[in-house]
């Protein structure tokens, strides 16, 4: 009688266990793109235990962020580079923020870039260079393609360091951002070499602080910068090399007797803002009178944002 019941319940935990690695299969197989992730995280921890234990420096043969799209799949991409899919707060996800990325080099160091500042309720707009390589391009062209909320800009120009086509790249996804439907609160400029220091929900945290003000820093013009508006410059697009130079034509006053402002080309704007730079007669003016000075990035925000009775702080 005994041995009939051990019997019988040694079958019943066969069968519970033969069901539940079958649910368990099937579970896997619904996530092919996580196994891969977990099976390849596992192994590279694994390695790095060992080679702790035995006492030797650990030197990876790779990134353990599979960084690089190339034949994945976009799930498997997103999976494998450990991307933000869902949003991580009701803060965050109430106050969307929208970047523009200018870029023109260093595939890899985009890649990252983009990873650590990606969330899925922000929106992301990237100019490529017109001279960048085809190779480059169609990567990045592919990247975005796996995200709805990132796309490339509608028109792209080559970009010329100091030159009036630096700014205008920012212009161009600035109105692709203006029209696009997530209701973000600030856009943030960046380039293709800058890299966040906080999360995502530090900095919502951060420009919350400055209650619809743009962060613009800035000061009247220093001696040693006051020539790059003083005269004209011209860009120059080469082959081999593109620069800006400057000639010993004097430049006609800034319109509207607007004082200019110099400061930092990389800022943070209110959607507001941003359709008064897009649309009101005094943006468009200062762009025009512009586009033959040095740098314009540093003094175009700055100083639309301290026309007296409109933005100032």
């Amino acid at each position: 009688m005994m041995r009939s019941q051990k019997h019988c319940l040694f079958s019943l935990s066969l069968i519970t266990t033969l069901i539940f690695l079958f649910v368990y299969i099937n579970k896997l197989q619904e996530n092919k793109s996580f196994l891969k992730a977990a099976l390849s995280n596992t192994s590279l921890l694994a390695e790095v235990c060992h080679q702790i234990f035995e006492g030797k420096v650990f030197y990876e043969a790779e990134n353990a962020l599979k960084m690089t799209r190339n034949e994945s799949t976009c799930d498997e991409y997103l999976t494998l580079s450990h991307y933000i899919t869902e949003t991580l707060s009701t803060e965050e996800a109430v106050f969307p923020l929208a970047y523009t990325m200018t870029i023109h080099k260093d595939f890899d160091i985009f890649e990252r870039l983009f990873r650590a500042i990606y969330m899925p309720q922000n929106v992301y707009c990237v100019h490529v260079d017109e001279k960048a390589t085809v190779e480059f391009k169609d990567a990045v062209e592919q990247l975005l393609s796996c995200f709805a909320n990132a796309f490339l800009a509608s028109k792209m120009v080559p970009v010329v360091y100091g030159g009036i086509s630096r700014l205008q790249a920012d212009l161009n996804c600035m109105r692709d951002l203006a029209a696009s439907k997530v209701p973000w609160k600030y856009m943030i400029n960046t380039c293709g070499q800058d890299f966040p220091l906080k999360t995502n929900k530090e900095i919502v945290q951060y420009l919350k602080g400055f209650k619809g003000k743009n962060i613009t820093p800035g000061v009247l013009p220093p001696d040693h910068v006051i020539g790059r508006t003083k005269y004209v410059h011209q860009e120059l697009v080469g082959s081999k090399s593109s620069y800006v130079t400057k000639t010993g034509k004097l430049k006609s006053p800034p319109p509207h007797n607007m004082t200019i402002y110099f400061g930092t080309a990389y800022v943070a704007l209110t959607r507001e803002f941003v359709n008064f730079i897009l649309q009101d007669q005094h943006a468009h003016d200062l762009l025009s009178w512009s586009k033959d000075t040095y740098s314009p990035d540093e003094h175009f925000w700055v100083t639309l944002n301290r026309i007296p009775g409109m933005y100032i702080s």
